[in-house]
């Protein structure tokens, strides 16, 4: 069953949260314009096909049950008393923590929220993580750090329209984020759009000036940016002296960084880098924003603190019309990291090993704060220990694909084959679901209420305009069913998504990323509420810092960082860098857009024509590329704009064609974060 009328949505891929009409047709629910600040009815080809996946023929339509190696089809209640068995049995045998929990940055508030609440109260665990870790934990570590709070973007995304000047690092939005584009047309007219990347990508062909550093470099490049802006009087010395601590630490490392020096370790000019730097500081208005290129490194908060030092030199963060901001990724990889999904957090952005939070908490859920377990293992350490001796002996995946999309994946298909009982919640038979002992149907985006939060702070609400097939059931319910089998009162597992927010907003009061005030007949009657919003009063907060930041000084605080470079290094045998990325066509692990024809892809690998010839590989061939960890194999690309030293893969593709068999899983001491952007590889023939 579909609405009558069009009903107001929001596309379901990346953090914009563009705008959308579902429009009831006979045969399903069609995409049409709506306007709407982020996108003012534009949408990439991601988002008009997006209504394809509702009616495909691969959609999960009842449960599966693993018996005798084979999946079958199962009713919900064996589902459910099979997962609730095993969870038990394992549990009882090798304690409360030998069953972990895999969230997703897709989920919606309500889901992430509950499944946080799941982890630590129904099963009582400590080891619950999810994919935003692979995705915003650096750029969250480093804003925190420096602003004492993190929201990706601490202003509406519509002011960089207004900028003369852009600095992008590590960030592709012309393939990532489509809309976003029109909004850096005034920096480009005025020659101060520049682009950090070692590929000349979409964005970069479109620049004022392409900076194409080495692969994990880019630590460097800031420090050699910021020694630029102090020797040549371009940092704003009334703003370091009344908005800032730390200058004197961070230069003491910059100061080492004179442009010549940053050119013989990064490659890129000197000319150029000081050329960056003057656009930067000769604007009215600019604005410096990181991607993942520039955080998924195993140094990734420290390369994220040097763009913010720089921000900070130049005066932008704070400052109306400029700014410093982080361009998160999935759909709700904002609002995923605030309520509990990650291992160390409770809802509201708070530590979960503060003891007033874990009593805020604890109170809001009926439970004693001592009964809440503690901070659990990251992603990949998560991922890492399955099936291991003290590691996790059950899974429960929900919004998640990591066979396709954690680092050094097929070392994590090993893990998950040792688990005693892997259960995954998913729309379609991903890879992580073929491969799982219990499978549970849930639904799409479009056949549920619930809220997102964009890389604005701006808190959505995404409205039900069609039913979900017979057999699918909300992971709401699924969650609040599994916790009654496990022995938890009904009551405390509301299955409402409305229901569901009002808890979620006393459990978010007086937190950092507070929702209290933010409801949905709030959202309903089309407020633009940004978080944080502590009364139904208050009008939110779409832009922060503009008298003081969030730490109890006020002061925005530098990191003296210096440049370390990637964990692995090439070598006669691995002599190229891989880095990784998304394209156009693709999101994520691919299980939703390769299942779409008109987004039709295969597995590339882009190569500089030089380089190609000198392994023997022609343009449109087959490539294996290889790195200490694993293989793949992709068609090959010639493109005469990436660095002779750099080779480029997507990570959407299954199979063969999986760059994660790859990547370095190598984490950042802080965030966790893999490096995924930089590892050593060698291209051969296929």
């Amino acid at each position: 069953m579909k609405t009558a009328a069009t009903v107001a949505s929001h596309c379901p891929y990346c953090a914009l949260q563009c705008g959308m009409g579902l429009a009831p047709e006979p045969r399903g629910l069609r995409v049409v314009s709506r306007d709407f600040p982020v996108n003012e009815g534009r949408l990439c080809r991601k988002g008009w096909s997006a209504a394809a996946l509702l009616d495909h023929p691969e959609r999960l339509r009842t449960p599966l049950v693993r018996e005798k190696g084979v999946l079958r089809e199962a009713t919900w209640d064996e589902a459910l008393d099979t997962v609730a068995t095993g969870i038990r049995a394992i549990q009882e045998r090798h304690g409360r923590d030998a069953v972990a929990v895999f969230g997703g940055g897709g989920l919606t508030n309500e889901k992430a929220y509950l499944l946080g609440k799941f982890a630590r109260v129904a099963l009582g665990t400590s080891q619950i993580d999810y994919n935003g870790r692979f995705c915003m934990s650096s750029a969250a570590a480093a804003g925190t750090r420096a602003f004492g709070i993190d929201r990706g973007l601490a202003f509406p995304e519509a002011d960089l329209a207004g900028a003369d000047a852009i600095l992008l690092a590590g960030a592709n939005v012309a393939e990532t984020m489509p809309p976003l584009v029109r909004r850096l047309r005034r920096a480009r007219e005025r020659g101060g759009l520049v682009v950090v990347d070692p590929r000349r990508s979409a964005t970069a062909e479109n620049a004022s000036l392409h900076l194409a550093p080495r692969p994990g470099t880019d630590l460097a490049l800031s420090l050699g940016m910021l020694h630029a802006a102090v020797t040549g009087g371009m940092a704003d010395e009334s703003y370091l002296a009344s908005r800032t601590s730390g200058f004197d630490e961070a230069w003491r490392v910059a100061s080492r960084w004179w442009p010549e020096r940053t050119e013989s370790v990064t490659g890129v000019p000197a000319a150029e880098l000081v050329a960056a730097v003057t656009a930067l500081a000769s604007a009215r208005n600019a604005y410096i924003l990181t991607g993942r290129g520039t955080e998924q490194h195993a140094d990734g908060v420290d390369q994220v603190s040097g763009w913010i030092n720089l921000a900070l030199a130049l005066g932008l963060p704070g400052t109306p019309g400029s700014g410093y901001g982080c361009l998160t990724g999935q759909g709700n990889g904002q609002g995923g990291r605030e309520h509990g999904q990650k291992a160390d957090q409770l809802p509201g952005y708070r530590s979960i090993t503060d003891a007033g939070a874990r009593a805020h908490v604890a109170g809001v859920w009926g439970v004693a704060p001592d009964s809440l377990p503690g901070p659990g293992r990251s992603a990949f350490e998560l991922l890492d220990a399955l099936g291991q001796p003290g590691g996790p002996r059950g899974l429960l995946v929900f919004g998640s694909n990591p066979l396709v999309s954690a680092p050094d994946a097929g070392r994590i298909e090993r893990r998950m084959a040792a688990l005693d009982l892997l259960v995954v919640a998913d729309l379609v038979l991903s890879e992580t679901a073929a491969a799982a002992d219990v499978v549970l149907p849930v639904p799409q985006w479009a056949e549920e209420d619930g809220t997102m939060t964009n890389l604005e702070g701006r808190v959505l609400l995404r409205r039900k305009a069609a039913e979900p097939p017979e057999g699918v059931r909300d992971e709401l319910g699924v969650l609040g069913d599994l916790a009654v089998r496990l022995g938890q009162p009904p009551e405390r597992f509301p299955a409402a998504p409305e229901a569901v927010f009002d808890e979620l907003r006393r459990a978010s009061a007086g937190g950092p990323a507070d929702y209290a005030g933010i409801s949905y007949a709030r959202l309903r009657a089309g407020e633009a509420l940004h978080w944080p919003c502590p009364d139904e009063s208050h009008p939110g907060t779409p832009r922060l810092f503009g008298k003081r930041f969030a730490h109890d000084d006020g002061r925005a605080r530098f990191r003296a960082v210096d440049h370390r470079g990637p964990a692995e290094s090439p070598d006669r045998d691995h002599p190229l860098w891989l880095t990784t990325g998304r394209v156009l066509a693709q999101y994520q692990s691919g299980a939703q857009t390769r299942r779409i024809p008109e987004l039709a892809a295969e597995p590339s690998v882009e190569v500089h024509p030089e380089t190609a010839g000198r392994a023997g590989l022609a343009d449109g061939g087959m490539a294996r590329v290889v790195s200490r960890r694993g293989a793949m194999v992709a068609r090959v690309r010639h493109s005469p704009g990436i660095r002779p030293d750099t080779v480029f893969a997507s990570f959407h593709f299954p199979g063969a064609g999986r760059a994660n068999l790859l990547t370095n899983p190598a984490l950042d001491p802080i965030s966790r974060m893999p490096e995924f952007k930089a590892c050593a590889v060698r291209l051969e023939p296929a």
